[in-house]
């Protein structure tokens, strides 16, 4: 046998059916079972091929290469090194505690591809020597001919050779909204999207109605399923904003803890001090400069923050992911099921020379009908409109009480039409019943309608509905208000011009007729014309409330959908997402070069017909801007661009389960609506991990900046290694949690995004960090000096330089709360900082008051008057902190 070319470089749309036989060296009989197993070693087997698996030990090990880490281990050492069993091992369980989970969520990300596998169809029904065979679907190679039915999950991609009323749903691979209508004829455009491509029919989609046949044209890797799994395995998935701003600290603690180490032994080597007395001296010191509750503090901040999210219907796989959302710039949405209902609904009915509006969306049965804005009750030739409709579907209409919804059963466009009808009060099952069904001409691609007829009073009536050209042309009459009157061909243009205009506003529009005294054979001539019904899938109201919002947070909401450009473009001008007017389809942007697109990129805000290349292109363009671009999604075709993005956001409930294992976020209800609440609360994060930051960094820069200045000065040191670890793991320890959960800002969601390059440490930030830490170390130097100048003993100063100390940070906690606000706005909102420091008051009172806690710490009690003095001068840092505050909302 002749080595065949390698099939998937062919268009195989492009070409008529003989040739396809011809190329793959195949006839409609199928291949032999002798062929079919040569071409396996040639093809190898139609299944996804998934690349080599990063062993969870390699996983496990990366995750002490992050720096804060290293920082964490040698602390949990040099602890227990210096005697304080305690503290090294709350250091280590931190340690445990963020690894584990950094290596939980890594590890599950290497579960989309299984998700993906789990999607091929298990068997498929082949002809083989011209009879038919089922087999398993790995068993299939190009040239192998194909049965298709309703319900079967197609096992390859194939070029259909016979099509009887075939449907298919897509809607996993290319984002249709709607089953889509196959045939077999050539396509002549060379190029088309995958939704385009009607005589072809793809891995991984489903038959929803009809049957067919088809050659398989390419398997395994090679189709456009596979092409999918290919793009999972080379995305690259990138750090969050957070983990790169944590590795920056975590540097830049690593090299203060060594200069301090450094300059502290020098410094008292050189002043005559023992060697191993500065040594644990400054070892202590070093291991005060490192944040070890950092990891915890942000576990827990993002834990809380994962909790609020699910009760707004938003479930977070990676706990990064709620602090990623916080700094999105861009969301990038899909737009069926998400910004839309993803439930076709009638919006239009043009019935009796009246175009009637109709309220209500999805399939929930409730609404009202309107004529220029007034109510109407549904006239009987609006009934009569409906009844036929219904009665010439299949679809079904229930409620289901477990999940409190509605649902069809059937085509969505009939699910539509069944559900307009209910509210008028038509009950499809007892219509049935009162006029069953005898006879049915079932819908085609090529005569484009539907007929059934039924037994009514009168006798034998056919109700047909379908595209409106061919309706019209089956109707000589038309049923007005007054009556039946005749249909000439200038009223079927005037009809035929009414269903354009209904089109030209996205709506797919169905013609509905009917015929007394019918009999099958004539059932679909001279038919009397009923009406017009336009239906689309409706945008949700809330999320246009959703899109204003994050407008005003200055988030751009761009839509990107495999539907229609002209669906596309009423759905984002009803929400407000459509500000350029530019709406540019996936073969517009596959004609775009790179540098043009990178160009245009953040001037496009609806893409439409695109293929999951072009979903990862837009996403990749947006992020070489500098965006944190969140995607949407719920198709395998989204599954490469929310994994390449920096938070993908799956649907819950139409979601596949490549999507959920892709992304890092669900939607519970698919409502964009809720990414909005899942913002905020990112945002809220955010700010309480700022905040704990400026407290403790700027607590530790007022501890070292304290110790190096008396050094410097020549004095003895104002505290013991005991006390400094004591303020470093205790006293900091619970301010810390309670301003990982403060409230958030009142004006945070009219806030812009955060610059992803500046991160936490912005200029307002750093201030105010060197501000409070630079003040802390000349209050407590001032009142160390002062303690000896008054000529009280070493350890009574050093009782009360730890004091002061302990308080300033106190107050420091409470100015923290914002780096813009007055530290009055909502001063004791905090309910868990207030009862936080209440608790460590009497901590340090304990120590500086307890004889037995005194000789632990070298404590000396203080008099009234000393711990006068010593709150007062621990106050100043308020007003000094809010002065610099007041200067920066100046600048």
């Amino acid at each position: 046998m002749k080595t065949l070319k390698d099939t998937s470089a062919q268009q195989w749309h492009a070409l008529p059916i003989k040739n396809v036989f011809s190329r793959l060296k195949s006839n409609p009989r199928g291949l032999s079972y002798a062929e079919s197993a040569s071409r396996v070693g040639q093809y190898g087997p139609n299944e996804l091929q998934a690349s080599e698996p990063t062993s969870p030990w390699v996983i496990l090990a990366a995750q002490f290469k992050n720096v804060l880490i290293i920082i964490l281990l040698a602390g949990t050492a040099l602890s227990a090194f210096l005697g304080h069993t305690t503290e090294a091992v709350a250091i280590g369980v931190i340690v445990l505690l963020a690894t584990l989970l950094s290596f939980l969520q890594e590890y599950r990300a290497e579960r989309a591809l299984e998700a993906l596998s789990r999607m091929a169809a298990p068997t498929a029904t082949v002809l083989r020597e011209g009879r038919e065979a089922v087999l398993p679907a790995r068993e299939l190679v190009p040239g192998d001919v194909v049965l298709l039915h309703t319900g079967d999950r197609i096992p390859a991609d194939l070029r259909l050779i016979e099509a009887v009323n075939l449907q298919c749903d897509e809607a996993a691979l290319t984002g249709e909204s709607i089953p889509v209508e196959k045939q077999t004829a050539l396509i002549d455009d060379f190029n088309p999207s995958v939704g385009d491509r009607t005589n072809m029919a793809h891995a991984g989609t489903n038959v929803t109605y009809g049957r067919g046949r088809g050659i398989v044209v390419v398997t395994g890797m090679k189709t456009e399923f596979g092409k999918v799994a290919a793009m999972l395995q080379t995305v690259e998935v990138g750090r969050t904003p957070l983990q790169k701003n944590l590795d920056k600290v975590g540097k830049a603690l690593a090299m203060v803890a060594v200069a301090v180490v450094a300059v502290i032994v020098v410094l008292g080597v050189f002043r005559g001090q023992p060697f191993l007395e500065m040594l644990i001296f400054g070892i202590a010191l070093a291991v005060a400069a490192v944040p070890e509750a950092l990891p915890a503090v942000v576990t827990i901040s993002l834990a809380i923050g994962v909790q609020h999210m699910a009760k707004r219907n938003a479930l977070v796989r990676r706990l990064p992911a709620v602090e990623t959302l916080g700094s999105t710039s861009v969301i990038c949405s899909d737009k069926t099921g998400t910004l839309t209902k993803g439930e076709m609904t009638v919006r239009k009915i043009f019935t009796e020379s009246q175009m009637i509006t109709v309220s209500g969306s999805g399939y929930e049965p409730t609404g009202q009908f309107y004529v220029e804005g007034a109510v109407i009750d549904p006239s009987a030739g609006l009934q009569n409109l409906l009844q036929a409709a219904i009665l010439a579907s299949d679809a079904k209409l229930s409620h289901d009480a477990s999940e409190g919804r509605w649902q069809i059963t059937g085509d969505p466009t009939e699910g539509a039409l069944v559900t307009a009808a209910s509210k008028v009060g038509l009950d499809k099952p007892a219509l049935e019943t009162l006029y069953p069904r005898r006879h049915e001409i079932p819908f085609s691609s090529e005569k484009k309608c539907m007929t059934t007829l039924h037994s009514m009073p009168k006798g034998m009536v056919a109700f047909s509905k379908g595209a409106p050209e061919v309706i019209l042309d089956a109707c000589t009459q038309e049923s007005s208000a007054s009556g039946i009157i005749p249909l000439d061909r200038i009223r079927q243009d005037a009809l035929l011009e009414t269903a354009q205009q209904m089109a030209d506003e996205a709506l797919r529009v169905i013609a509905v007729a009917y015929k007394p005294d019918a009999v099958r054979d004539d059932a679909e001539q001279r038919m009397i014309f009923l009406g017009l019904l336009g239906m689309i899938d409706p945008s949700r109201s809330e999320a246009k409330d959703a899109v204003r919002t994050c407008e005003q947070a200055g988030i751009r909401v761009v839509m990107i959908t495999g539907d229609h450009p002209l669906t596309a473009q009423a759905i984002a001008c009803d929400l407000g997402i459509l500000k350029s007017g530019r709406v540019v389809t996936g073969a517009e942007l596959s004609a775009m070069s790179t540098s043009d697109f990178d160009h245009e990129v953040e001037n496009i805000d609806v893409y439409a017909r695109v293929s999951p290349e072009d979903k990862l292109r837009v996403v990749t363009a947006l992020q070489k801007k500098g965006h944190i671009a969140a995607m949407t999604g719920d198709g395998v075709n989204d599954a490469p661009a929310l994994r390449k993005s920096d938070i993908g956001i799956a649907m819950g409930i139409t979601g596949t389960d490549v999507t959920k294992e892709a992304g890092v976020m669900t939607l519970l209800d698919d409502n964009f609506a809720s990414i909005v609440g899942a913002v905020e609360e990112g945002r809220k994060i955010f700010g309480n991990i700022k905040k704990y930051l400026m407290f403790l960094l700027s607590s530790n820069i007022g501890e070292i900046l304290l110790m190096a200045g008396a050094s410097f000065a020549g004095l003895p040191l104002p505290l013991t290694a005991l006390q400094i670890l004591f303020v470093n793991f205790v006293t900091d320890g619970l301010p810390a949690l309670a301003l990982s959960v403060d409230p958030p800002e009142e004006d945070l969601m009219r806030q812009p995004p955060r610059d992803p390059k500046t991160g936490i440490f912005t200029r307002p930030v750093v201030i105010l960090i060197l501000v409070g830490g630079l003040w802390s170390a000349i209050v407590n130097l001032g009142i160390f000096t002062w303690a000896l100048n008054s000529g009280l003993v070493l350890k009574k100063a050093m009782s009360m330089t730890f004091v002061s100390l302990v308080l300033i940070q106190f107050f420091k906690a409470y100015n923290f709360r914002s780096d813009r606000h007055s530290v009055m706005n909502g001063l004791f909102s905090n309910k868990w900082l207030n009862w936080s420091i209440f608790s460590e008051i009497l901590l340090i009172a304990a120590v500086i008051y307890i004889p037995f806690l005194q000789n632990v710490f070298d404590a000396e009690p203080l008099s009234p008057i000393e711990s006068l003095i010593i709150l007062c001068a621990a106050f100043t840092v308020v007003p000094i902190l809010e002065i610099a505050k007041w200067m920066l909302r100046k600048e």
